[in-house]
Parts: C-alpha cells; sequence; structure tokens
C-alpha cells in the first residue's frame, strides 16, 4: 500500500509516499480502506520529532483520523463487518491506503456525508466533546469561550455548544476568520490582533473557556470566569507557563484543568466513543453540524497540506484524499 511517511525529522518535505506492507487486523480490529485522512496539529508536530507516537502505532506515518470502507474484521469483532462505511479514530497510521483501527474506535458514516468530510470529524469531535462537555461541564444556557475559533477544534466547539444551548464567543487572527465563526453559530468573535478579549468580555463573564493557547492568555481567562467557572487546556500554543494569584482561583472556586487524547487507553476511547455515538451523532443526522472543509489536498501532497497547517491560513479542516472515490458518497 502507499503511505505518507515520516523519513526524518524536519519541515513538511520530509514527507514522502513510501510503499509499505498493508496491515492486518488483530482480533478487535478493523482493516479500513481509507478513503480520506485528516490533518491535525499533532501530525505536524510528530513530524518535527516532538510528539512521538504511543505504542502501537505506527512510528513514522502519522495520522489520527480517517472514513473508509471496512475490508476485513477481527473475529472478535461484531460491530463492524466489510462494506460498513465508518469514520475512526486512531492512534497514529491514518496518511495510508489502509489501516487497522480498534473496533470500538470506529463511528458510522452520518448520512449523506462525503468521506472526507467525515474524516474531519473524529479528532475534533472526540477532542471538544470530551474536554468541553465531559471535563468543562457546559449546560445549556452557559457561556463558552472558544480560543482560535476558526481552527478545526474552534468550529467543532462552536457548533456543538450552540446545538447544546450555550451562547459562544470566540477568538481569532483576521476579521474573515471571525465573520466565519459567527456564521456557523458564534454570538460573537473577537479579532485578537485588534481586540483585547478580557476587556470586550468582562461585562459578561463566562462559565468555560477552552484554551489551545496558554501563556499570556491564562491570567486573562482566570480573570473572565465567572464564579465556579472552568478553564480547559488542550494546547499551549504561546507558551507552557503563565502566572495567576491562586487566592482568585480560590475566592471564585474555579477549575483549571486539560487532557491529551492520544496517549489515553483505549478503553477510555472505546467509553468516549460509545457516548459521542449516542450524544452527538444524533445533532449532526438532524444538520445541526456543517464540516467545514477549507482544502482537500491528494495524498500525495501531504507536504502541501503540512505547510498550510502551519501557516494557519486556513478556516476548518485540511483533508487528504486517500483513495479514489474519496469525495463520494458510500
Amino acid at each position: 500500500m502507499k503511505a505518507v511517511v515520516i523519513t526524518q525529522p524536519g519541515t513538511p518535505e520530509v514527507l514522502q509516499i513510501q510503499e509499505r506492507a498493508t496491515p492486518s487486523p488483530e482480533a478487535h480490529q478493523v482493516l479500513v480502506r481509507v478513503h480520506a485522512a485528516g490533518i491535525n496539529r499533532p501530525d505536524v508536530a510528530q513530524r518535527k520529532g516532538h510528539y512521538p507516537p504511543p505504542a502501537g502505532a505506527p512510528v513514522d506515518i502519522p495520522g489520527l483520523e480517517i472514513a473508509g470502507i471496512v475490508e476485513a474484521s477481527g473475529k472478535e469483532v461484531e460491530s463492524w463487518k466489510p462494506g460498513d462505511a465508518v469514520c475512526a479514530l486512531l492512534p497514529g497510521g491514518g496518511y495510508a491506503e489502509y489501516a487497522v483501527v480498534d473496533a470500538r474506535h470506529c463511528l458510522s458514516l452520518p448520512q449523506g456525508w462525503s468521506f472526507e468530510e467525515a474524516a474531519s470529524l473524529p479528532e475534533t469531535v472526540f477532542t471538544v466533546w470530551h474536554n468541553v462537555f465531559q471535563r468543562g461541564h457546559l449546560q445549556p444556557g452557559e457561556t463558552l469561550l472558544v480560543h482560535g475559533g476558526s481552527s478545526g477544534i474552534g468550529i467543532t466547539a462552536i457548533q456543538l455548544a450552540k446545538a447544546w444551548g450555550a451562547k459562544v464567543f470566540a477568538t481569532a487572527g483576521s476579521a474573515e476568520k471571525c465573520q466565519a465563526c459567527e456564521k456557523l453559530g458564534a454570538d460573537r468573535c473577537l479579532n485578537y490582533k485588534t481586540q483585547d478579549f478580557e476587556e470586550e468580555l468582562k461585562a459578561e463573564g463566562i462559565d468555560v473557556i477552552l484554551d489551545m493557547v496558554g501563556g499570556d492568555y491564562i491570567p486573562k481567562n482566570l480573570n473572565l470566569l465567572k464564579p465556579d467557572g472552568r478553564l480547559v487546556f488542550i494546547n499551549a500554543m504561546h507558551g507552557t507557563q503563565g502566572t495567576f494569584d491562586v487566592r482568585q482561583v480560590m475566592q471564585k472556586r474555579l477549575t483549571i484543568t486539560g487532557s491529551t487524547l492520544r496517549p489515553r487507553d483505549p478503553n477510555f476511547k472505546a467509553s468516549l466513543t460509545a457516548d459521542i455515538a449516542q450524544r452527538v451523532w444524533p445533532l449532526l443526522q438532524a444538520g445541526k453540524f456543517t464540516p467545514v472543509l477549507y482544502k482537500v489536498f491528494d495524498l500525495e501532497q501531504a507536504a502541501q497540506a503540512h505547510a498550510l497547517m502551519e501557516s494557519s491560513e486556513h478556516i476548518g479542516k485540511i483533508v487528504l484524499k486517500v483513495s479514489e472515490g474519496g469525495s463520494s458518497k458510500p
């Protein structure tokens, strides 16, 4: 099979197409013929040598989310059969014509969605559902602030929170990105290059903040939170260090938490998949979520896709078309 391989740590050009043996599913796995694979920032970090994959994942083939057709099932798998259209979360190996996946980490392709659209879902939906709703305990009627609102994570958080009945604010780096966030449902999006989000939102107050920035945003976030507010970290693009007054945390009874999804154990991911199937997938089928594909690249263009991801010019998701028919609907 063809696969995109990290030939050495470095710039996007180190991503090269190579021939690799098609993997065989273990008893609890399915083999998926990949039609499309999503691009995510952890892929970029892995390419640079900063984010090694967990045990059992391919060491040099990135890719955390795919959509395609089940080709074969392990002997213990009862939930999926050959021919089923699925999208799936995986710890690596998605940039390839075939991938093996824990059968418990697969979800049915939403009705009417293309493979490319479905490949944009797993990493972002799993991350948002766990961090905003399970860890952040966002409730209907509460207020959510999403930093990086035009990213894949951002567009997912905005839409799911609105579908959940929350009021949503976001930050983004241009007027165009802010307009896109508001079109997707954000009540207001602030251009962080020209507006101070703390000053703009201090009269409002926020219940939950989803932060992928860290650094100098940390004290601003804490200042904005209402009593019993929750700050949830999923990245720290401005740095991992920040200062704040512990008394503020105590006085307002704030919760500071966060998580990384990729290293979590398979049983946790299976439980998360089941919760998403029950509570999120019906929202998608009801048309309350719109996939936002910024650009689709062929598998051979993975280097260009990574360069675009690093430029941060995109709004929404970047996806690789892996197999012929990737843009078609099953």
